[in-house]
């Protein structure tokens, strides 16, 4: 009976200490010992290796990687090869600036079901000695960062391994300088675990370029995108129905009819609402393409995929509507882009009086330029309320609109940083905006924002909030806020936010955007009967509050 014991000890330990591995598991730890030492280690960081021929080297290695142990020589005699670490004194040196830490995090390195103490002890030792000059990977401009000096390996599926680098080298941009990281629905730990075998079983360039754009989608961030025309004329469509439209309620409400160069006639009419295409609901088509969409929040899920929904690949569509009282289906005939002639409309007016009594002054924010400012201002500074029509992107416009309207210097916002000395860590500043002027608006100034809100509109929105008169007016902003990042993942554009964006007290707005003081959203009548309905409540606010 000891003897039977004994047996059994021995075979527990020895299975304990071969510790088999997953490949997933393998995966997941050279990823993110690969990304950890491309940014963190003195000689990685200088460029002093091929560090992308050193990947694919470790992916062909750790195939006949096993278990813990053997994994754990294979990182000892790689980290041995990179050359000595010096001691950095000046790393500990504390840095005067106030640190933002929910996105640090490199608790992975005390892993034991991965790493062993010695592996998990030259790795730490590695951050705390980490290099803190120049980054052969990483610039700066101003007060963003961009990446540099990544080799390109084309948009084409050439194998899995190119595949892995590509999704390895993502991870690892959002994982250090992805100032949002901390708030993606799904723990970006967890992306890592459920992508990389989406990345191993692509055996062609539609699936490449759909398994990126569902990676992209990931990170939950409406400035985010994948421009592929691989993904839009496959997914999507290059013909399209000769409509525009609004959406409103879950469902599309028809505006203006376009010609076609055939002269056809097409069977809808301004005011139609389309609530089926081809058999799925608005909301099961924004679900369908969603996966592939990055966006904030759900608004702005609707708002990026809307545009795409009457595109397809076919000579026509199928669509259920309504149309005064009565429900219907249409099959219509789709055309190209260049087949669909519309209309060019009149330039919009910079700004304008909405009364006959000049009381009420409106200013679009899309085409309004710094250099309008002065004019405008003459032109509206009598009038008892200001409508500023954010729903768009403005120009720039933000720093001398705050010197006209606001009373004193005021601090509006405050931006997170990524620290290039210590990848992973955002340091926070707080923004001032405005001027000592007691010649200021003393009127009301009204902001009228939608999900087109987003990014440098928001933080306009937040300077007019400083005005003592101010009133945000429609439905919640894009969640986007703060400079993009551009770059290329597999030869592809696309980007990020680089800086994160919050409310002087540390109150977030990405994801949730910036919330209107009266909530206002288009209805399908609305829509139907030629409405500005939150331009209409602003009007019934300024009547109320004069």
């Amino acid at each position: 009976m000891r003897k039977y014991f004994f047996f059994i000890l021995l075979f527990l330990s020895l299975n304990c200490s071969a510790q088999i591995l997953s490949e997933n598991q393998k995966l997941e730890s050279l990823c993110k010992v690969w990304g950890f030492l491309k940014y963190y280690h003195p000689h990685v960081a200088k460029g002093n290796s091929n560090w992308d021929e050193q990947l694919l080297k470790k992916i062909n290695e750790i195939k006949n990687v096993h278990d813990k142990a053997a994994l754990n020589n294979l990182y000892a005699t790689w980290l041995n090869s990179l050359g000595k670490v010096d001691e950095c004194k000046e790393c500990l040196q504390a840095e005067n600036k106030t640190y933002f830490l929910k996105n640090f995090d490199l608790s992975w390195i005390d892993n034991t079901s991965i790493f062993t103490e010695s592996t998990a002890q030259k790795l730490r030792y590695i951050e705390q000695n980490r290099n803190i000059g120049n980054n052969h990977y990483i610039g700066k401009g101003g007060r963003k960062i961009y990446f540099k000096n990544e080799e390109s390996y084309g948009s084409k599926f050439t194998s899995s391994s190119i595949c892995l680098l590509e999704l390895f080298r993502y991870w690892n941009y959002v994982e250090y300088f992805f100032p949002y990281k901390y708030e993606t629905d799904q723990n970006w730990n967890d992306v890592l675990r459920e992508m990389i075998p989406k990345f191993l079983t692509v055996q062609n360039d539609k699936d490449y370029h759909l398994t990126l754009a569902e990676l992209v989608a990931k990170i939950d961030d409406s400035h985010a995108f994948l421009f592929s025309t691989l993904i839009s004329l496959n997914q999507y469509g290059n013909r399209k129905l000769p409509v525009e439209y609004s959406y409103a309620e879950g469902k599309l409400v028809i505006t203006k009819i376009n010609a076609n160069r055939f002269h056809e006639k097409t069977p809808f009419y301004v005011g139609d609402v389309i609530y089926d295409i081809n058999g799925k609901t608005i909301p099961q088509m924004v679900n369908t393409y969603g996966k592939y969409i990055s966006a904030s929040n759900s608004w702005g899920k609707v708002n990026k995929v809307k545009s795409k929904l009457l595109f397809n690949n076919k000579d026509s569509i199928s669509v259920k509507l309504e149309r005064d009282g009565q429900n219907m289906e249409v099959a219509a005939k789709t055309y190209f882009i260049k087949d669909i002639i519309g209309k060019k409309a009149s330039p919009p007016q910079k700004w304008k009086f909405l009364d006959q009594e000049k009381r009420i002054g409106y200013v679009n924010m899309e085409v309004i330029t710094k250099e309008d400012l002065n004019e405008m201002y003459r032109n509206l500074r009598s009038t008892s309320s200001i409508i500023f029509d954010l729903r768009n992107y403005p120009k720039l416009t933000i720093l001398p609109l705050s010197e006209l309207l606001l009373p004193q210097t005021t601090t509006y916002y405050q931006f997170n940083f990524p620290e290039t000395r210590y990848p992973g860590k955002f340091y926070s500043r707080k923004n001032n905006i405005g001027r000592k002027n007691p010649d200021y608006y003393k009127g009301n100034v009204i902001v009228l924002v939608d999900e087109n809100t987003q990014s440098q509109a928001e933080t306009t929105t937040m300077m007019f909030k400083q005005h003592p008169k101010a009133k945000i007016i429609g439905s919640n902003t894009s969640g986007a806020n703060g400079d993009i990042i551009r770059f290329k993942i597999a030869d592809l554009d696309t980007c990020f936010t680089g800086l994160g964006a919050y409310y002087p007290d540390g109150r977030e707005t990405q994801r949730i955007g910036i919330i209107p003081d009266l909530i206002v959203k288009p209805t399908v009548n609305g829509i139907r009967n030629g409405k500005d309905e939150i331009l209409e409540r602003a009007l019934m606010y300024i009547k109320n509050n004069e």
